[in-house]
């Protein structure tokens, strides 16, 4: 690899990729590549998401196109050749359709390999695009337009969605980067004093989006459940904007919640703010249908926080198979059992999963420069990798 062309995604105060170019421009200094951050606009000043889900809908599209407006003049302008790499964070990208118009005109020396991220979108039956009009339809044909871009390779976030490409139809090259991109030293410095875990609250904090695929409801009979048992613990829903949902009932629900006593709502958090609440709290909770990894795990394993998430989809990978943090989906039984222990002291391996998410980058690199072909999911014998664990985890028996 000559030289990268980074494709970066917008900056949003409440979410991941506020930080996600400083974790990328980290690894990349350290292993020394040459990297050009091919730049975007943004819609505005506010770093808000004001309509959609994951990113503002409307700044999604704005920041992408202009971003790929000034791609194209890099490879108008012949700078960029077949030696080169560019990499996408994320595989929906508006304009990237121009791709193979050019690719496929210009000459071979020209054509550079390309790398997109894939976050999930129409390949998961979850996913938020299932739920809006009929968005999974043309985005099952965006994908498929950008598996067949010449020079294309996927990056999938585990195992589990590797199959999901399959069965959904994918040609190009797979790889898993088994994690999300994430920065720990970054996180850390946010931080600053871990607080001591016996000095911490006995909270339980839920930072994903309220939509359905979250299953938010799991979670609030968990709420109702425990702190009739058990009075003294605090539940907490952190949110980086104001507290919305694609089902008003949840919303609603919560609030009741609130005004009973039983439930904190944080809205608007900077993540500052947030780490802050990580780092005076006991559990991160989750129980979604549709999460791939998600950097929620690696925060809260940062801050100090025990992480206690369903063994679904992602999951079993992400915890390396640990038992004691993994409960079983959907079982409130066995997610109340679990929470109280991981309430009373921390995990003994506590910090593993932040470590391995914190290489995901490296990996990335690994497979980009063609030094990471054990992560080529190739043939038909994708599965063979599913069962073992990705690194080490110390268990101790009862």
């Amino acid at each position: 690899m000559r030289k990268l062309y980074y494709m970066g995604l917008e900056s949003y105060e409440a979410r991941y990729t506020l930080q996600l170019t400083e974790w990328n421009r980290r690894v990349f200094e350290r292993r020394g590549l040459d990297v050009v951050y091919v730049p975007g606009k943004t819609i505005d000043d506010t770093k808000s998401i004001s309509v959609g889900q994951v990113l503002d809908a409307h700044g999604r599209s704005y920041f992408a196109m202009s971003q790929m407006m000034n791609l194209v003049q890099l490879m108008r302008n012949g700078e960029v050749t077949n030696e080169d790499v560019i990499y996408f964070e994320d595989m929906f990208h508006p304009g990237i359709e121009s791709l193979p118009y050019i690719i496929n005109q210009v000459p071979e020396k020209d054509q550079p390999t390309i790398y997109v991220r894939c976050l999930a979108q129409a390949i998961d039956p979850d996913d938020f695009v299932h739920v809006w009009g009929n968005m999974a339809e043309w985005m099952s044909t965006y994908e498929r337009m950008v598996n067949q871009i010449p020079g294309v390779r996927v990056l999938a976030t585990n195992e589990e969605m590797v199959a999901h490409m399959r069965i959904a139809g994918y040609t190009a090259p797979i790889y898993n980067i088994s994690g999300l991109a994430f920065g720990k030293a970054e996180v850390q410095e946010r931080v600053g004093i871990l607080e001591p875990f016996n000095l911490r609250k006995r909270r339980v904090v839920f930072a994903a989006r309220f939509d359905q695929e979250k299953q938010p409801d799991f979670f609030m009979d968990l709420v109702e459940r425990y702190t009739e048992a058990y009075p003294d613990t605090q539940f907490a829903i952190c949110q980086g904007g104001a507290l919305r949902s694609n089902n008003p009932k949840y919303v609603e629900r919560a609030r009741q919640l609130q005004t009973d006593g039983k439930l904190e709502i944080h809205e608007n958090l900077k993540k500052d703010e947030y780490y802050a609440i990580l780092n005076d709290s006991r559990v991160m909770f989750n129980c979604a249908l549709q999460d791939w990894v998600s950097n929620t795990v690696s925060e809260a394993d940062t801050c100090g926080a025990n992480v206690l998430y369903p063994a679904y989809r992602s999951f079993p990978e992400t915890f390396a198979n640990d038992p004691d943090r993994l409960y079983v989906p959907w079982s409130i039984d066995d997610a109340e059992h679990k929470l109280t222990n991981l309430l009373n002291a921390p995990h003994h391996n506590m910090g593993l999963i932040s470590d391995w998410n914190n290489g995901t980058i490296d990996r990335i690199v690994d497979i980009m420069q063609g030094n990471g072909e054990q992560w080529n999911r190739a043939g038909n014998r994708y599965r063979d990798h599913v069962a073992a664990s990705k690194y080490a985890v110390v268990k101790i028996e009862d």
